[in-house]
C-alpha cells in the first residue's frame, strides 16, 4: 500500500516513487522549489515540513492554471503564505517566479491540466503571485515598523529613572536596524538619522541632516508625502505609510516605503516625528516587470487588450475639453491560408514582422500599437485634430504591411483591411469606440479587402443591426423560429414537378418572416452556417421520410443548397452520415447544390468531400454555374450531375426576338457549356412562360421561380404533385 503521509513523503527524496505518479511529479517540483528559496530567508520549519508546505501550494497553483475562470484572490493568498513562513527576501520571490514561469507550464502539460491559453493564464498567475507577495510583505514591514516605533516611543518617553537604560535600548535599535530611521522635527527638517539611511540614499548620514524630508523623494511624489506628514502633525492620523521614489545623485532610482509616527512630550503635545524608510526598489521593479508582462502580447511584444484598455481610458478622459481620439482596427487578409498552408510557425513569424512595422509607424505618430488576438491589430491615437489626421497614419501602416516579408525560403506578401474611427471624446467610451471600429473594419472587408474605410454612423448602424441579427441566430434555432419552405422544380419537357428546392426561412418575433438573403450570408460570416446547414439537412431528411411513407416512389427528390464554407467543413462527412442514419433516408433522395469554387482546394485539386458525398449516393449540382469565370473544364473529372444557373441576364430574357442580344449570348454560352459537360441544366428565377419557353429552346431542362409554382410547406407536397399531374394532363 502506498504511504502518502507527510512523514513518508518528507523523509527522503528517493521515496517519492512510493506515491502515485501525479503526487511524485508534484513532490519533485515542490522540492525543487524548496532548493531555490532555502538560504534566501530564515524559515522556522524543518525541510520535510517545507516540502509538504510547498507541495500543497503547487497543487493549488495547478488548479489555478486549469480553472475555467482565473481567481486572482486565491493566487494572492498563495503568495502571502510564503511571507507568513518568513520567505520574505526579494531574492526568494525572484527565484520563485523564475521557477514558476519556466517549469510550472511543463508540469501542467505532463499532468494534463493545461488551460486553453496557458501563456495568458501564466501571465495572470505570475502577476497575481507578485502582487500578493508584495501586499503581504508590505503588511509585514508595517507590523515590524510598528514594533520599532513602539520601541522608540517607549524608549524616549520612559520615566526619568529608566532614561539611561531606555536611551541605550533606543540607540541599539536605532543604530542596528536595517530600516532607515529619521528623527524629523514638526517642521519637516531631519534632526537625526541612522547609518541605514545613508546606505538607502547612496550618501552619508551627515549629508542628510538639516534637509527637508521632501528632498528624499522625487517632486511628483512630494505632495503625497507632505499630505501624510501634515495629517500626522495635525493629529488627524496616528501613523501613515506611503511608497515614494527618489533619484540618487548617480541617477539610480530608489523606491522606499515610508512610515511615520508622532512622538509626544511628557504633556502629550507633539514633539517630533519618527520616519522609517524600507528600501523596496527590487519589489517595485519586479512588480513593474510583472505588470508589463501581464499587459504585453507574448508573441509580438505589443500591448495586449489589458494595456490597450488602460490607455483608452486615459485617452478618453474629458479633460481638457474638446479632446478627440482616433483608432484604426486592422485585420490581415487571407492570414488563415498562410497558417494552413505553411504552418503556424511561419504564420507567427509573419505576425511578428507585421507587429514590428506597425509599432514603428505608431511611434512616429505618438500612437499605441496593440494586438487584439489572432491577426487583428489596433492603433490608438490620442488627441487627434479631426478625421483627416488619421489618413496618413492608416495609409502608411497599410503600405508597411504590404512590403514583402522574407521568412526562411518564403517571401510572403501580406495585406490588411482597416476600419478607422475618429471622433470627439465626449459622448463615447472604450467599448463603444472599439465596437464602432470593428464594425467599420467589417465594412472594409465587405467592400473588397486590402483597403481602409472611415466610420460612417448611418452605415455602421445598418451593419450593427445585421450583427445583432446574427447574435440572436443561435437562440432562434433553439426556439424553433426557423422553418423550411419548398419551391417546386418543374420540368420543361412534360411540365411535371420533378423535384423540390428547400429554402430556410426565419419567423423573427420582431422583424417578421425573413428570406434567406437576410441571414444566410450572416451565418456564413459568423460561423453559424455549419449549425444552420445541419439543421436544414435534418429538417429536409425528416420531411423526405414522411413523404416516402405517404407517396412511395412518387416522393420528390429534394435539392438543398450548401455554402462553400459548410461543404469544406471537416465534420461534414460525419454529420451527413449521422443525419442520414437518424432519418433513415437514403442519400439518393437529395441533390446538394455547391458553389463551383468550393469543389476545388487552393491548388485546384478536387476536395475529398466530393467523392465521399457522391459515394453516399447524393447528387451534386453546381450552383451559379458560369459566374465564377473559372476553368469549367475541371468539372469533367467530378461526379456532378447537374448545374443551376441564375442571374439578371436570365431574368431579362423575354419571348424571342425581343431579348437583348448580350443576354441571349450569355445564356447560350453557359447552357452550351453545361450540355458539353453532359449535365442537366436547372434555371432559377424564371417567372414567365415566355422566359421558360425561350430557355427550353436553348436546352434548359427544368426551372424554378414563379412560373414553376408558388412555395409551399412540407405538408402540402402531395397536393402540389397532384396539381402538377392534373395540370399537365
Amino acid at each position: 500500500m502506498n504511504d502518502t503521509s507527510s512523514e513518508a513523503r518528507g523523509s527522503d527524496p528517493e521515496e517519492s516513487a512510493a506515491v502515485p505518479e501525479r503526487d511524485s511529479r508534484v513532490a519533485e517540483f515542490a522540492r525543487g522549489w524548496a532548493r531555490v528559496v532555502l538560504g534566501t530567508s530564515y524559515v522556522p520549519m524543518g525541510r520535510p515540513e517545507l516540502w509538504d508546505f510547498l507541495e500543497e501550494r503547487t497543487e493549488r497553483l495547478l488548479r489555478a492554471l486549469a480553472a475555467d475562470s482565473f481567481d486572482s484572490g486565491n493566487v494572492n493568498e498563495l503568495a502571502a503564505d510564503l511571507v507568513r513562513v518568513h520567505l520574505v527576501d526579494p531574492l526568494a520571490l525572484r527565484r520563485t517566479l523564475e521557477l514558476l514561469g519556466s517549469r510550472l507550464p511543463g508540469l501542467a502539460r505532463e499532468l494534463g491540466v493545461v488551460h486553453g491559453d496557458t501563456a495568458e493564464r501564466m501571465n495572470e498567475l505570475l502577476a497575481s503571485f507578485g502582487e500578493g507577495f508584495a501586499a503581504a510583505a508590505k503588511r509585514r514591514v508595517l507590523a515590524d515598523q510598528d514594533l520599532v516605533q513602539r520601541a522608540v516611543r517607549d524608549a524616549r518617553d520612559g520615566a526619568e529613572e529608566a532614561l539611561r537604560a531606555s536611551e541605550a535600548r533606543f540607540r541599539a535599535v536605532f543604530d542596528s536596524s536595517a530600516l532607515g530611521i529619521a528623527i524629523v522635527g514638526l517642521d519637516g527638517l531631519i534632526q537625526d538619522v541612522n547609518d541605514s539611511m545613508g546606505v538607502i540614499f547612496r550618501t552619508t548620514g551627515s549629508e542628510l541632516l538639516g534637509k527637508d524630508v521632501l528632498e528624499l523623494c522625487d517632486a511628483e511624489y512630494g505632495d503625497a508625502l507632505r499630505e501624510k506628514e501634515d495629517e500626522l502633525v495635525a493629529e488627524v492620523s496616528e501613523q501613515f505609510m506611503v511608497d515614494v521614489r527618489y533619484t540618487a545623485p548617480d541617477e539610480t532610482l530608489v523606491w522606499t516605503q515610508v512610515s511615520g509616527a508622532l512622538v509626544r512630550d511628557g504633556n502629550g503635545a507633539p514633539e517630533y516625528q519618527v520616519l522609517l524608510y524600507a528600501e523596496v526598489t527590487e519589489r517595485h521593479l519586479l512588480y513593474e516587470r510583472l505588470t508589463l508582462q501581464a499587459s504585453t502580447d507574448p508573441l509580438t511584444g505589443l500591448a495586449n487588450r489589458t494595456r490597450l484598455g488602460n490607455r483608452m481610458e486615459e485617452a478618453l478622459s474629458p479633460v481638457p475639453t474638446g479632446r478627440r481620439v482616433g483608432i484604426c482596427y486592422f485585420d490581415l487578409d487571407g492570414f488563415k491560408t498562410i497558417n494552413d498552408s505553411l504552418g503556424h510557425p511561419i504564420g507567427d513569424e509573419l505576425l511578428l514582422a507585421v507587429a514590428r512595422r506597425m509599432e514603428a509607424v505608431a511611434e512616429r505618430w505618438g500612437a499605441l500599437a496593440a494586438r487584439m488576438g489572432g491577426d487583428e491589430f489596433v492603433l490608438l491615437v490620442p488627441d487627434t485634430a479631426g478625421p483627416p489626421d488619421m489618413v496618413p497614419l492608416v495609409e502608411r501602416t497599410l503600405e508597411e504591411v504590404r512590403r514583402p516579408v522574407r521568412i526562411g525560403n518564403h517571401e510572403l506578401k501580406a495585406s490588411a483591411s482597416a476600419g478607422v474611427v475618429e471622433q470627439p471624446v465626449a459622448g463615447t467610451d472604450a467599448e463603444r469606440l472599439l465596437r464602432e471600429a470593428d464594425i467599420t473594419l467589417y465594412r472594409a472587408k465587405e467592400e473588397g479587402k486590402a483597403q481602409w474605410v472611415l466610420y460612417d454612423a448611418e452605415r455602421n448602424s445598418a451593419a450593427r443591426r445585421r450583427f445583432e441579427l446574427s447574435a440572436t441566430m443561435p437562440a432562434a434555432l433553439d426556439n424553433n423560429e426557423f422553418f423550411v419552405e419548398y419551391h417546386p422544380v418543374r420540368s420543361l419537357d412534360d411540365d411535371h414537378v420533378v423535384a423540390v428546392h428547400a429554402e430556410p426561412r426565419w419567423d423573427h418575433p420582431d422583424l417578421g418572416e425573413l428570406a434567406p438573403e437576410r441571414f444566410v450570408e450572416l451565418a456564413e460570416n459568423t460561423g453559424m452556417i455549419t449549425r444552420l446547414s445541419d439543421w436544414l439537412l435534418r429538417q429536409v431528411c425528416d420531411h423526405a421520410r414522411g413523404w416516402l411513407r405517404g407517396l412511395g416512389e412518387r416522393a420528390p427528390v429534394v435539392a438543398v443548397d450548401l455554402s462553400g464554407r459548410y461543404f469544406r467543413d471537416p465534420d461534414l462527412v460525419n454529420d451527413f452520415r449521422s443525419i442520414l442514419a437518424d432519418s433513415g433516408v437514403t442519400a439518393d433522395r437529395l441533390r446538394l447544390g455547391v458553389p463551383e469554387d468550393a469543389l476545388f482546394d487552393e491548388v485546384g485539386d478536387p476536395v475529398d468531400t466530393v467523392d465521399i458525398v457522391r459515394e453516399f449516393g447524393a447528387g451534386l449540382a453546381v450552383r451559379d454555374f458560369g459566374t465564377r469565370y473559372t476553368d469549367i473544364r475541371r468539372l469533367r473529372e467530378l461526379p456532378v450531375t447537374s448545374v443551376h444557373i441564375a442571374g439578371e441576364y436570365l431574368a431579362r430574357i423575354a419571348e424571342w426576338p425581343e431579348s437583348d442580344p448580350l443576354d441571349e449570348h450569355l445564356a447560350d454560352s453557359v447552357i452550351n457549356a453545361a450540355r458539353l459537360l453532359g449535365m442537366s441544366v436547372v434555371a432559377g428565377g424564371v417567372d414567365t412562360r415566355g422566359q421558360a419557353e425561350r430557355l427550353r429552346e436553348k436546352g434548359v431542362h427544368a426551372v424554378r421561380g414563379r412560373h414553376a409554382g408558388e412555395p409551399f410547406s412540407a405538408g402540402e407536397v402531395e397536393q402540389v404533385l397532384a396539381d402538377s399531374l392534373e395540370g399537365s394532363g
